[in-house]
């Protein structure tokens, strides 16, 4: 396995793919979302896609090293304890990933000079740490799948 996460998942040839992956995981985690909340994200997601042609794939290659960067110390946690699955790994510490995780899209927000997107972000923030600790299982699969696996086209 490659040493960092960023080796493993930021190189030009597998950074496409990545993001490719990353966008299909999101699409399936915001399509199986129901009740209240889900009906909010997925409003919410239905905006942001309506935005702009292309923005979520943009906005998802843009704000990936920066995740990327906040998963690196949990990667590296979970390398050296021998675990052997890394979603088990960050469900076990959900609440922390999750939080960290936010500390980029809520950067972005900060940042943003859209405020369709603020707006849209803003309504599902308060129930953003369940929904990625939800899905914290298939973000480790993609990673330790890009790990552990030569990337072949």
């Amino acid at each position: 396995m490659a040493a960092t996460l960023h080796d493993i998942l930021l190189t030009p040839d597998v950074f496409p793919h990545v993001v490719d992956d990353c966008q299909q995981l999101i699409d399936q985690e915001v399509a199986a979302k129901s009740g209240v909340s889900g009906t909010t994200v997925k409003l919410a997601y239905k905006t942001a896609n309506a935005f702009a042609k292309g923005y979520l794939h943009n906005i998802v290659e843009t704000l990936l090293p920066d995740m990327v960067n906040q998963l690196e110390p949990y990667w590296a946690d979970f390398i050296a304890s021998g675990a052997s699955e890394f979603g088990d790994y960050l469900v076990k510490r959900g609440d922390e990933v999750a939080q960290a995780l936010l500390t980029v899209t809520d950067a972005r927000a900060k940042a943003s000079d859209r405020p369709t997107i603020v707006k849209a972000y803003g309504a599902v923030r308060s129930g953003a740490a369940k929904h990625i600790t939800a899905a914290l299982p298939a973000v480790g699969a993609l990673v330790q799948r890009y790990a552990t696996q030569k990337y072949a086209d």
